[in-house]
């Protein structure tokens, strides 16, 4: 079974997105920070019938991110899929005259290291097979920055400009990057924006294989 990597995985987007992808036959890696919470969504999507495992890792941490994809490799199979989607923390949000350099530094740790440590660690074996995806996911600040969330605002723009250049250098490859945009977060009273509706468009930007970047829903 081909398998799919979910980094950042919580029990909405990353739990929906798991069931999306169980149920089209794929075997399923969940990696976050607690084993605990990570085995618990993996017992549950088993359920569907598919094997499904966690690893424990810090997506700011390269070494334990590289190593729990290393794990996710060996047990599962060859990582076909990758969602890289690890929820911003709140002290990544200051107003941009509040912030400092210091600030900074988690944010570009978890948008930009993360995303090229976990990309660095599964290209290999999707170049082996000719195939693969890989999805980021971003709020509205990756492409209109916020005022009032300097950090995800310049973590996310060059998390974006880093995906762009990934699409534009692997789609010769047969290797598909995407970026989904989820203005406003995730759920929000919005019907677009609930992770089942979420998963369901990640499902499909991996099928189609289309543009680089995807809107959940228009920006305000």
């Amino acid at each position: 079974m081909p398998t799919i990597a979910i980094v950042g995985a919580g029990r909405g987007l990353g739990a929906a997105v798991a069931h999306e992808f169980a149920t089209h036959g794929y075997d399923v890696a969940l990696i976050s920070r607690t084993q605990g919470h990570v085995d618990a969504l993996a017992a549950d999507v088993r359920t569907v019938g598919v094997d499904a495992r966690g690893f424990a890792a810090d997506a700011r941490d390269p070494h334990q991110l590289a190593a729990a994809l290393d794990s996710a490799a060996t047990q599962l199979g060859t990582i076909e899929v990758l969602q890289y989607s690890p929820v911003p923390q709140r002290d990544f949000m200051k107003p941009v005259l509040e912030t400092t350099a210091d600030d900074l530094v988690a944010p570009v740790e978890q948008s930009v290291y993360g995303p090229v440590t976990a990309v660095q660690q599964v290209l290999p074996g999707m170049r082996s097979t000719g195939r693969g995806t890989i999805v980021l996911v971003n709020g509205g600040s990756a492409v209109r920055p916020g005022p009032n969330v300097a950090g995800t605002s310049v973590a996310f723009a060059a998390e974006s400009a880093y995906g762009q250049l990934l699409h534009d250098a692997l789609a010769p490859e047969g290797i598909h990057v995407g970026q989904l945009i989820i203005p406003r977060g995730i759920g929000a009273g919005e019907p677009s924006h609930e992770p089942a509706a979420l998963a369901a468009r990640i499902w499909a930007m991996h099928r189609d294989r289309g543009e680089f970047r995807t809107f959940a829903a228009e920006l305000d």
